[in-house]
């Protein structure tokens, strides 16, 4: 009996479900999709998907064009959520806490419901759905993604920081740029990532607010692994997460020299 409790007792046994969940849902997952994805049809290792994405006009063009929609939504939602945080930053807790519970409030609801919101919308004021209407579904999507994490970050923010730049005689303007922005980096690169990763594999808010015209690199993805072309679906989403991890590796690095460079 003393060795179960003793047994139960270590933090090691409790972060044994965690590792079993890791395994099974994330690493095997990414597993399968480098085998398949250097795998040929017939089972043998090729190079044959990739030459087929590079050779491919058609499936590169829809890889640039969703970053480029994923870089403008993302620069939307900065310029959007950044000052929307900032101004929570500074009223009263209980009055923030009830405008954030408002920037979140929509994401409880099924982002498929909130697209076809988005839809019948366009559909009532007689707006055209297109490039137009895909990004501003991306940004009413995601701009909560941007606004909680900054918000979150400028909190919790050390205010003797900003009573002593201003003690020092530091402007409003010096105290923002040269305290609270950089202070702020680490939550503005949470938003990035949470904006940029899952804009650039998203295919649904695309089809339902193009009518399936504009085509993102999610939905290429899907096609081929629905058709059947595991191997050439799997290649591609490979391709859009090694893009992913370089991504975030600039923007730990940028974040991290921001930061310092700022407090200097």
């Amino acid at each position: 009996m003393n060795s179960v409790v003793k047994y139960f007792s270590r933090r090691r046994t409790w972060s044994i479900p965690y590792v079993i969940f890791l395994a099974i849902f994330v690493v095997v997952p990414l597993i399968l999709i480098m085998v398949y994805a250097f795998q040929s049809k017939s089972g043998g290792f090729s190079l044959e998907n990739f030459e087929r994405f590079i050779n491919q006009p058609e499936a590169a063009n829809t890889f640039i064009y969703s970053i480029g929609i994923a870089l403008i939504t993302t620069i939307i939602c900065i310029i959007l959520g950044y000052p929307a945080a900032y101004i929570l930053s500074r009223i009263r807790l209980s009055t923030a806490r009830v405008v954030v519970m408002l920037f979140i409030l929509p994401m409880w609801i099924n982002v498929l419901v909130r697209t076809l919101a988005t839809v019948a919308l366009f559909d009532f004021l007689r707006l055209p759905l297109g490039e137009g209407a895909l990004i501003f579904g991306m940004v009413y999507n995601f701009l909560p993604f941007m606004v909680y994490p900054i918000y979150n970050v400028m909190q919790k923010m050390d205010h003797s920081l900003i009573e002593a730049a201003e003690d020092l005689g530091a402007t409003p303007r010096q105290v923002f740029t040269r305290v609270v922005f950089p202070l702020s980096m680490p939550g503005v690169v949470s938003g990035i990532m949470m904006v940029f990763m899952p804009t650039i594999s998203t295919f649904a808010i695309s089809e339902l607010l193009t009518m399936n015209n504009i085509k993102l690199f999610g939905t290429t993805i899907q096609e081929n692994i629905n058709n059947g072309m595991w191997h050439y679906g799997a290649a591609l989403s490979l391709i859009m997460l090694i893009i992913i991890g370089i991504t975030s590796l600039f923007t730990d690095s940028s974040s991290e020299d921001g930061t310092n460079e700022g407090l200097l």
